[in-house]
C-alpha cells in the first residue's frame, strides 16, 4: 500500500503512546510505502521542528528517507492546482497523482474540495479511516 501523508496526520503518528502510531511502525517495518516530494520533506521537518524540536523532525525525516519502501517524487510535471483555499496542500495532491498513491491521508478540511472532483480521482481518508484499513 503507498500513501501520501499530510503533515497533520505525521504529527499524531510520530507520537510513540499515541493511538496511530502503529501506522507510524508499519510504515518503518516497510509494510506501508510513503510517497513524499522535496516540497513535503521541508514541510515537515518545519512542522515537526515546531511541533517537538529540530532533533525529532531530523530523525523523523531521516528515519523516512532511510527506508526502502519511500517513494520519491522526484519532479511532478503537471501542478494540478485542485486546492484554491490553502494552496500549500496542493504539493500532497500532485505527489499522489504523481505517484499513483492508493490513499492520501489527512485530517486537513482545505481537501475537503477534493470530494466534489471527479478527475482526477483522490482516493482522499482521514487518519481514523486509514487506522481501519491497516489493522
Amino acid at each position: 500500500m503507498k500513501i501520501v501523508l499530510d503533515t497533520n496526520c505525521l504529527l499524531m503518528m510520530i507520537f510513540p503512546k499515541g493511538q496511530y502510531y502503529q501506522i507510524y511502525t508499519k510504515i518503518q517495518s516497510g509494510d506501508i510505502a510513503l510517497v513524499i516530494s522535496n516540497e513535503i520533506l521541508s514541510e515537515y521537518l518545519e512542522i515537526i521542528e515546531g511541533f517537538y524540536s529540530q532533533k525529532v523532525a531530523e530523525y523523523t525525516v531521516n528515519a523516512i528517507l532511510s527506508l526502502p519502501t519511500t517513494y520519491l517524487v522526484n519532479s511532478v510535471y503537471y501542478k494540478w492546482e485542485l486546492i484554491s483555499e490553502d494552496k500549500d496542500d496542493n504539493k500532497f495532491v500532485d505527489a499522489y497523482i504523481a505517484s499513483n498513491a492508493d490513499y492520501l491521508v489527512t485530517n486537513d478540511r482545505h481537501f475537503n474540495v477534493l470530494k466534489n472532483i471527479d478527475f482526477p480521482y483522490v482516493n482522499l481518508v482521514n487518519i481514523d479511516h486509514f487506522l481501519t484499513l491497516t489493522n
